[in-house]
């Protein structure tokens, strides 16, 4: 089995897929990176958990049982049965045409379903595209209808993640210093519509209006804000921050486990903000709008149901009357098939190796505790 991680983000993704059969002693699973504009770091991360990386060239030169993928380069390159996943918080984002600068129009093609990214010469590349909700299924039959016999609703499996973790929010409180402190996480997807492209200086406003007495800060910056940047200068930007307290994962760490112990949430139209609404944190958002999400997305719910944060007023003030957002409705536009992602995508990987599924599979295990470095004591 071929794992084609693309990106931090995807990689994320794919590992949580790969646990579900990799104990199998008949399936050998190996890893490569293909050409990507944000694979810095991939290879390093797949080596720090002792995975076996191929090459990319030799990889598409051999022949696999089936191939695991969350994005769309080098689809047609891979001589095997493709399973596709998405990489984030469902399918909410609008394509942009070429050359077009800031938000995608919210009418254009949903990325992701469109027959551009899953057909080649009229032929539809994967073999099976693992869709998170039956509204994805729809969008599918409109936009790309050969590709509908190869999809299956198999639900989120991060976010039946995020569940099992809540039991342990109280355990990855005590771990990240937070006492009887209130929790910020500030999150930011990438790009120049996002949180920390558009509004850099919100973080230093952040630190600076709430007493780290009463308050603890996090920051989750898209793995691809730390690619474009690089490390060095991530840090040299956030640097009088870091020394405020603010908590500053890097992207390789599994960034789950803050979303939990978060009581509020500020972030924009990222998958990280979707998924914090869908658990009911506190939620305020800054994002260029219902353009920059698709119709009936996730993304969309959480745009309209939350507050939008006024950096010109006092942060405390808005924080004290945050508009709360009913979970359970963001959560039915993440997945159709809640605690069931684990099973379905099981099921459709031994179905595509041509193998009788073993056992019973495992339920969602909470995420890893999360360790704080030297930078940031309790």
């Amino acid at each position: 089995m071929l794992i084609v991680a693309h990106t931090i983000v995807s990689c994320h993704r794919l590992l949580d897929a790969v646990e579900l059969l990799e104990e199998d002693s008949r399936i050998q699973t190996v890893f490569t990176v293909p050409p990507d504009a944000f694979n810095r770091g991939v290879t390093r991360r797949l080596h720090q958990i002792g995975a076996l990386v191929l090459p990319w060239q030799q990889a598409i030169r051999e022949r696999f049982d089936l191939a695991l993928t969350a994005a769309y380069g080098g689809l047609a390159d891979l001589h095997a049965p493709v399973l596709l996943m998405a990489h984030g918080a469902g399918h909410g984002k609008p394509t942009r045409p070429s050359g077009q600068r800031g938000p995608a129009l919210a009418t254009a093609p949903v990325y992701g379903l469109d027959p551009q990214r899953l057909t080649r010469n009229g032929e539809v590349l994967p073999s099976s595209i693992a869709l998170a909700t039956e509204h994805e299924l729809e969008i599918l039959r409109r936009q790309c209808p050969e590709a509908v016999p190869v999809a299956v609703v198999a639900g989120d499996p991060c976010f039946d993640r995020l569940v099992a973790s809540l039991p342990e929010r109280s355990r990855y409180r005590r771990a990240l210093g937070i006492d009887d402190r209130e929790f910020v996480v500030v999150t930011s997807t990438w790009g120049r519509t996002g949180l920390f492209g558009n509004w850099p200086d919100l973080l230093p406003l952040v630190m600076d209006q709430l007493p780290p007495q009463r308050f603890r800060v996090a920051a989750l910056l898209h793995p691809a804000v730390w690619s474009a940047h690089g490390h060095r200068q991530v840090r040299a930007w956030l640097r009088s921050c870091r020394e405020a307290g603010l908590i500053l994962p890097d992207p390789e760490d599994d960034w789950r486990s803050l979303v939990v112990a978060a009581d509020h949430v500020i972030g924009d139209h990222g998958s990280v903000t979707t998924y914090a609404a869908a658990l009911g944190r506190n939620i305020l958002h800054l994002t260029p709008g219902l353009a920059a999400v698709t119709e009936g997305s996730a993304q969309a719910a959480v745009i309209a149901g939350t507050d939008r944060l006024d950096p010109h007023r006092p942060l405390l003030d808005q924080l004290r009357v945050v508009r709360p957002i009913d979970p359970v409705a963001v959560a039915a536009r993440l997945t159709s098939r809640p605690g069931r992602a684990n099973s379905l995508l099981r099921q459709a990987m031994y179905r595509l190796l041509r193998l009788p599924e073993p056992g019973r599979h495992r339920r969602p295990a909470p995420v890893p505790e999360p360790r704080l470095r030297p930078e940031h004591p309790a």
